[in-house]
């Protein structure tokens, strides 16, 4: 990582109470920021945060919460949707000096490319935005995650704040992992049941630590560069890869799946990220050999399962 700023701000956390939300809010607090959590007060933030409770996708509310109150960074964690991107692109019009928003690599869901792809592959302004799906609908959100982050980017690409999308690429590691993506190969393994991959071919794909996705948002809140910007390690890895680094468990069996459910971190595409541009900004990334296996290890040590597919 580069060298850090060290000049206080004023900070809003909308959401980022779990995995590495939680451990960009303690990079802010130690860098001794003035950080204030938003969410709907399903947790309290961490001693030293200040706490507001509203609905971030509730204008009203919104508003109140945050009334005559200005920020130099919000960092937005749970911008799910083009309808709350258009909440927040009104609200935050004159409070705040610049927005992070986090999305995904799954924005990419419908590339295919040989090569890692490159933040160009997906620009915010060419893209769709309909405000009347029901992004309302928990399943909805769930069956169109890629698009939904896809519209939102693309409202909030033309807001009146300087505007950075930290598309992330898939997180790994932490005892706090709630996925259970990595705990599935690890129970399949245990029971002898195979593992489902694509029949044509499994690709590889672009990963990032716990810990290196929040020294990156972090750095990020300090920077001037606004549009999409691509945060993954060095080192695509397959799903083999993950199965290795979970040890000796038992025998693995693979099973090719012509049409549907394959197994977490299996893919039938290609869109490995293309981390260039943030390193050309003056960010080093790691390199997945250097983390994977005590990744897997940290989230093994108190997970359980909790998903059998993407």
């Amino acid at each position: 990582m580069t060298q850090e700023a060290t000049t206080t701000r004023n900070v809003l956390v909308i959401g980022g109470n779990r995995y590495f939300g939680k451990r960009l809010i303690a990079r802010l607090l130690d860098a001794g920021d003035r950080v204030t959590v938003l969410n709907r007060g399903s947790a309290p933030p961490p001693p030293g945060a200040e706490h507001l409770v509203a609905d971030r996708g509730d204008e009203a509310a919104l508003e109140t919460a945050l009334a005559h109150r200005t920020f130099d960074v919000v960092f937005d964690q749970v911008c799910y949707t083009p309808r709350q991107a258009a909440v927040a692109r009104r609200v935050f019009a004159h409070r705040t000096r610049r927005y992070v928003m986090t999305s995904t690599v799954e924005v990419y869901e419908y590339e295919d490319s040989p090569r890692p792809v490159p933040e160009s592959a997906v620009e915010p302004a060419d893209i769709d935005v309909d405000l009347q799906l029901p992004w309302e609908q928990a399943e909805f959100r769930g069956e169109h995650y890629g698009e939904g982050k896809r519209q939102a980017e693309a409202v909030l690409a033309g807001a009146d704040f300087p505007y950075v999308c930290v598309r992330v690429a898939h997180v790994l590691g932490g005892a706090d992992d709630f996925t259970g993506r990595v705990a599935h190969y690890a129970d399949r393994i245990r029971n002898g049941e195979p593992v489902a991959v694509p029949a044509s071919r499994n690709h590889p794909a672009t990963y990032i630590n716990v810990d290196e996705i929040a020294d990156f948002l972090f750095w990020t809140g300090r920077q001037d560069f606004t549009g999409p910007v691509n945060a993954a390690s060095h080192g695509a890895l397959t799903t083999e890869d993950i199965v290795a680094a979970i040890g000796p468990l038992g025998p693995v069996v693979y099973q090719p799946v012509e049409v549907g459910e394959v197994s977490p971190f299996s893919f039938r595409r290609s869109y490995a990220m293309d981390n260039s541009r943030a390193e050309r900004l003056g960010f080093t990334f790691s390199h997945t050999r250097d983390w994977l296996t005590d990744a897997v290890n940290q989230t093994l040590a108190t997970s359980t399962s909790t998903t059998g597919a993407n």
